[in-house]
């Protein structure tokens, strides 16, 4: 017993990892215990950047995750979606972190970007020299991103952007920023990297501020920013991005790294009910003899094992490119859903001390409600599916 609420893997899918899966495994769950639980409730609270934190992650040998060479580890997607997952298992702000520095923006220039370019951004990168952001969504356009306004105009050696990005995790603070405009020559999506200067500001034209009073994963910031006539050489025109195809080619290359996170808070959220159940007395017993209570218990444990199944499938068609949008939409659906509700389970089966943030079960609670939201909220993906049963698109009907 005390091995699964140590590990919860009913189903012993963790063995059938590799000797580096598991080396790797071990590594990023010991730094989150050693490092990251330690202080993050103080930075969530505070609604702080801890870049010590961040900064850690560099000597973990999984910065760049699938990205091959240029100091990056060339990880397989079960290994990349384990980091996930054990980051998520001990706090979701460091995980978003982490997605958006080495997944988005570290793999929008390895994809997207000539050799110069990768040669140099993608070391310092890798080792959190500098730290990165990507600038997609906007105030008007987060699911359908694919409609962004945010233009661009050439103008001699270099391209002059204005428009209004928001929702960009680290991007009042990151080194080196992928942004994404729509060139007004020819209406397709063009991608370009914002640097700060050697004074540590950000060009004119360039104005991120925080957003202030989020509800979860506050240990990371997100910037609104304003763009206004902000010049960018064209060698910082990352130049393998056309359209917005090749957005979608970083997308789908990052994608499931958020149903591999929500797996890690649900198995947060099962460890951190079935502990309090064992140790919390009411009535002259522990609250694990009540037969409502293991009940809650085995009900998690299900969802919590099919998720892992869910994800780990994933990670198998991802390695034979046959993972589909519709097949990551239903593991994103069904990951945020079940996830989310346990964490609402947890919470509520730790009363008044599930409202604790030393008890953790409340960060991971407001995060999950984050990881539904980010990537496509759960509707949006149940769309995406139902446009494969029914061969008919739900987001191109007019309004009558």
């Amino acid at each position: 017993m005390s091995e699964l609420l140590e590990n919860p893997d009913f189903f012993l899918l963790d063995q059938e990892l590799s000797a580096e899966e598991t080396a790797l495994r071990d590594r990023v769950r010991a730094y989150g215990r050693e490092h990251v639980l330690p202080t993050i409730n103080e930075a969530w609270e505070a609604g702080e950047h801890p870049l010590p934190v961040f900064k850690g992650l560099a000597d973990l040998g999984i910065v760049g995750t699938f990205i091959e060479g240029y100091g990056c580890p060339g990880l397989s997607r079960q290994a990349a979606g384990l980091v996930a997952r054990e980051m998520g298992r001990i706090d979701g702000s460091v995980n978003t972190f982490f997605g958006v520095h080495s997944n988005l923006c570290m793999g929008s220039i390895y994809m997207l970007g000539n050799e110069e370019q990768r040669q140099r951004w993608l070391p310092t990168m890798a080792r959190i020299e500098k730290t990165g952001a990507f600038a997609l969504t906007e105030p008007t356009h987060g699911s359908d991103s694919v409609s962004l306004e945010t233009s661009a105009r050439r103008d001699g050696d270099h391209w002059v952007l204005n428009g209004h990005k928001r929702w960009i995790g680290n991007g009042h603070a990151a080194d080196v920023i992928v942004l994404y405009a729509r060139d007004e020559a020819d209406g397709q999506v063009k991608c370009f990297v914002v640097e700060k200067q050697e004074d540590g500001e950000y060009p004119q034209g360039y104005r991120p501020e925080v957003i202030a009073g989020k509800i979860g994963k506050r240990a990371i910031n997100q910037a609104d920013i304003v763009i206004e006539d902000l010049r960018i050489a064209d060698e910082n025109r990352l130049e393998n991005c056309h359209s917005f195809k090749d957005v979608n080619k970083v997308l789908k290359a990052t994608r499931g790294g958020a149903s591999w996170e929500a797996v890690g808070h649900g198995m947060a959220a099962f460890e951190i009910a079935a502990n309090y159940a064992l140790e919390r007395e009411q009535f002259g017993m522990p609250i694990a003899n009540y037969q409502l209570v293991q009940e809650r218990l085995a009900t998690m444990l299900s969802d919590l094992t099919s998720l892992q199944l869910m994800c780990t499938r994933m990670a198998q068609l991802q390695e034979s490119d046959q993972l589909t949008d519709a097949m990551a939409s239903l593991v994103k659906m069904t990951t945020s859903r079940k996830a989310l509700d346990m964490c609402r389970t947890a919470r509520d089966m730790l009363g008044g001390n599930g409202l604790l943030l030393e008890n953790h079960i409340g960060r991971h609670l407001t995060d999950m409600e984050v990881v539904s939201t980010y990537e496509g909220t759960d509707s949006v993906q149940a769309l995406i599916v139902g446009r494969a049963i029914t061969g008919v698109s739900a987001f191109t009907r007019s309004r009558r």
